[in-house]
C-alpha cells in the first residue's frame, strides 16, 4: 500500500494539525515541525493499514469432522 494514497494523506493531515498548530503558535520551532511531520505520515499510513486489514472479511471456516457428525441425515 502506497503511503501517498488519498486516505493515508487525509489521516496524516488530520494527525499533523496539532503539530502545525504548535508550530504556528510558536511552541515548536520550524525544525521541530519538519522533523515531526514524517512521523505523522507514518502514523497515518499505519492507521489506514490497520483499518484496511481489519475490514477484510474472513473466509468461512471449514467444517470440522465433529461438526459433520452432528448434521442430520435423512
Amino acid at each position: 500500500m502506497s503511503p501517498l494514497r488519498w486516505d493515508v494523506l487525509a489521516v496524516s493531515l488530520l494527525l499533523a494539525l496539532p503539530v502545525l498548530a504548535l508550530g504556528l503558535r510558536g511552541d515548536l520551532s520550524g525544525d521541530d515541525v519538519v522533523v515531526r511531520l514524517p512521523w505523522c505520515l507514518a502514523a497515518g499510513w499505519a492507521a489506514v493499514a490497520l483499518l484496511r486489514w481489519a475490514a477484510i472479511p474472513r473466509p468461512p471456516a471449514a467444517p470440522t469432522p465433529a461438526e459433520d457428525d452432528l448434521t442430520p441425515t435423512v
